[in-house]
């Protein structure tokens, strides 16, 4: 149970609840009424909004703004319309408070609270108050609806007096709401997760609601609600720092697109849709991370010796030839030879810039040379020596060389114009190339590095792109001027609209204005005209974030952050310079490779001291029968380490069936038949298991990788061939834990290899003995 100040609260289950559920029906139904009237408003001016046309720039750019207010404003009824109120809490002396998604005030009557927003302060002692520190709540309610009609409510009393006077006398202790958050854990999964907001419990509303402005570190064991925190954290934190948050935006990052389809609905369903979630691979922008990487080689692109490896790839396209170039000018032939490529370079790279700000200086130094050999040549052809070219016809000659192509050819082919993904491609498909840039790594790592180019890109790739992309440099000297070419145009045409607004008015009738009177130049300048009107500026801040790798976030949020390599970090630390985060996670649980077993290690090179852990204790998952059997894997990944203690026990028995190889599909069929529906299964298995076993994918069942099935949870789980998971990875045994704790009500394992010994305490039978 978990750790809420815990005291002994009073859980009412007598008949009279069914009067109390009756009761509340009457107050549920008008928050439902006040609701509809707010949606219509809002669908009404909005469409008043939309059916306008014309007018000024100035209007224009409103109704837009007004559209996109009011569009939001429907998002988010709609989204509150299941479960809209889910609690009440009865405080001393006030009238009693309703929790729910969102707030409703009551026009009618001096716009007091109908309903508070659960991210609200005064929402907050719904899951803060106890017995032993009631801040005052004398009972705490849950609301349970379906469709509008409320289905039951269970009270606990925090006052034992106001308990006696309810004559409730059964006692227990234990969660808040523990009645509703049962109920939620004992539902029947449907592929998507479902919010928490009507059972956050003490440890985890103290994580949601942190005031902590650095990087806020939150380890727990599996099913503690490690990801359901992370999102209601940032629903909370968009609600305390809209402002601030609106225009910076959140990240999400998550382990796999599976895990982000997952959590997709729970944001919007709590009011926020402005959120961007992507995985590790999908964060740099225009690259699909479709690729498989071995593990050798996500290993080796994880840590960052690949930095180096880099550096020199980069150097490596900064070439000096190996015999003199012949270039064709002005029927002269010039030479490109290795010193004068040589002295170019050094100049180049002494600026320090990145590679392609760097090339302007390369090509300036080239095209000087190639000029003043061109002057020697000239000159020579005269017989008294002289030259026969001023300073202003060497400019002239600089120019007609910066706009000859076979001269600027043979340069750039010295010190080319560079992209992220072409010199990755080029790296990793070129044993010279990985050869010359390889530093220290070792002939194995250049063997699992080495790949065709077809194209695609891994997850461990894209942040070699991002630490790519920052040693190259964007050279966007000409895209800024065409920018501002078309800003100065906009700006000229939002002038010219004010001076049409402002002649409008006859001169006379303008000396005889009020001066309190404003005209419309009064209001708003040229520049901010032309912002309004700027299409480019109305995608929401999420769409403009995803299409921008150098945007800066307010806020990140990592889940399974312990997977992420050390690369992977250096890109996500880019994104974040405030270093306002929060990263869930549990060191257990790595099955990357190349990722951490320690948060110290991988936050003390960004924020040096300035991090915070906070832990969550309880299991709200797994049962603890099946927890049990986990516990001996996590014994040997960490001696040390605490299992988190589960809420429930179902009674289940997990089990352990010998197959043999003839009829290992077969069993895995008849196990998965036998389990109760409704509800979600999944088989978990090694990778070679998984694609002789993918015929059982269903609407029901899930045929997956332990490393895909991660931060899921099923309703029962098969695993499949244990000793093949803990052998396809060196963090094998960690990935059997993640795949012990997936399940929420039942567990079975079949195998045809002897059992690993860590499953020992198993209740295991063989087919011939049957069920």
């Amino acid at each position: 149970m978990p750790d809420q100040g815990t005291s002994i609260s009073k859980i009412d289950t007598s008949p009279s609840v069914d009067s109390a559920a009756a009761s509340e029906q009457g107050h549920v139904s008008t928050l439902y009424e006040r609701l509809d009237a707010l949606r219509v408003y809002a669908k009404e001016r909005l469409r008043t909004v939309l059916l306008e046309t014309g007018g000024t720039p100035q209007a224009r750019s409103e109704r837009e703004s007004y559209s996109n207010l009011y569009n939001d404003d429907i998002a988010k009824y709609d989204a509150a319309e299941n479960g809209l109120c889910f609690g009440r809490i009865d405080v001393t002396g006030e009238p009693p408070r309703y929790i729910g998604r969102v707030g409703i005030l009551d026009e009618r009557n001096d716009f007091e609270s109908m309903l508070y927003d659960w991210r609200a302060p005064l929402a907050r002692p719904f899951y803060l108050a106890t017995p032993a520190a009631p801040e005052g709540v004398s009972r705490r309610r849950h609301i349970r609806t379906r469709s509008r009609r409320v289905t039951g409510v269970s009270d606990e009393y925090l006052d034992l007096d106001a308990a006696s006077a309810a004559g409730v006398s059964d006692g227990s202790d234990g969660v808040a709401g523990e009645s509703a958050l049962l109920t939620a854990l004992d539902a029947a999964r449907t592929g998507q997760m479902n919010d928490i907001v009507e059972t956050i419990q003490r440890e985890q509303d103290s994580i949601i609601r942190s005031t902590h402005r650095s990087v806020l570190v939150v380890q727990g064991g599996p099913g503690t609600g490690k990801t359901a925190v992370a999102l209601h954290r940032a629903a909370y934190l968009l609600y305390t720092y809209r402002q601030q948050l609106d225009k910076s935006g959140v990240l999400i990052v998550g382990p796999n697109s599976t895990f982000l389809d997952y959590i997709g609905q729970v944001l919007p369903s709590l009011g926020e849709t402005g959120v961007l979630l992507s995985t590790v691979g999908n964060l740099y922008p225009g690259v699909d991370a479709s690729r498989e990487d071995t593990v050798a080689a996500a290993e080796i692109k994880g840590n960052t010796s690949m930095i180096d490896v880099l550096v020199g790839a980069v150097r490596d396209r900064q070439e000096l030839p190996s015999e003199p170039i012949p270039v064709a000018f002005d029927t002269y032939t010039l030479t490109i030879d290795s010193k004068t490529v040589g002295r170019a370079r050094g100049r180049a790279r002494s600026s320090r810039r990145p590679h392609n700000l760097a090339r302007p200086i390369f090509v300036s130094a080239m095209i000087d040379a190639l000029a003043d050999q061109f002057a020697r040549i000239v000159g020579s052809d005269v017989l008294d020596g002289s030259s026969l070219l001023s300073r202003d016809d060497l400019a002239d000659i600089r120019d007609e060389m910066r706009n000859d192509p076979d001269v600027m050819a043979a340069i750039g082919d010295l010190w080319p114009e560079l992209t992220p993904p072409d010199v990755l491609a080029g790296l990793f498909a070129s044993p010279e190339r990985l050869t010359a840039a390889a530093g220290e790594l070792g002939a194995d790592a250049l063997e699992a590095l080495l790949r065709a180019d077809d194209g695609r890109f891994s997850d461990a790739d894209a942040p070699l792109l991002d630490e790519l992309a920052e040693l190259l440099g964007i050279d966007d000297a000409a895209e800024r001027e065409r920018e501002q070419k078309r800003w100065r145009a906009q700006i000229a045409d939002a002038q010219g609209a004010l001076d049409i607004l402002t002649g409008s008015a006859p001169q006379d009738l303008e000396d005889e204005l009020d001066p309190e009177i404003l005209m419309a130049y009064d209001l708003i300048d040229a520049s901010q005209l032309a912002q309004r009107q700027d299409g480019s500026r109305r995608l929401t801040t999420a769409e403009r974030a995803a299409g921008d790798r150098t945007w800066t976030y307010g806020h990140v949020i990592v889940d399974e952050a312990q997977e992420l390599s050390e690369m992977a970090w250096r890109m996500v630390m880019r994104r974040v310079p405030n270093r306002w985060m929060t990263l869930v996670g549990d060191v257990a649980q790595t099955g990357d490779p190349a990722g951490t077993s320690s948060w110290q290690r991988v936050l003390e090179p960004y924020v040096a001291q300035r991090w915070k852990l906070t832990e969550l204790t309880v299991n709200y998952r797994t049962p603890a029968s099946i927890m049990a059997i986990a516990q001996d894997v996590l014994t040997v990944l960490d001696p040390g380490a605490s299992v988190p203690r589960s809420v429930r026990d179902n009674g289940t028995v997990p089990w352990a069936l010998r197959a043999s190889s003839a009829s290992l599909v077969a069993t895995v069929e008849r196990r998965l038949a036998e389990h109760p529906r409704p509800g979600l299964s999944a088989v978990l298995a090694g990778q070679d298991t998984v694609a002789l076993l993918s015929h059982l994918r269903s609407d029901v069942v899930v045929v997956s990788t332990v490393k895909d099935a991660k931060g899921l949870e099923f309703d029962s789980v098969v695993i499949v061939e244990p000793a093949d998971i803990i052998d396809d990875s060196p963090r094998g045994m960690n990935d059997l834990y993640v795949a012990l704790t997936r399940a929420t009500q039942r567990l079975g394992v079949v195998h045809v290899r002897p059992l690993p010994d860590v499953l020992s305490a198993l209740d295991e039978f063989t087919e011939a003995a049957g069920a």
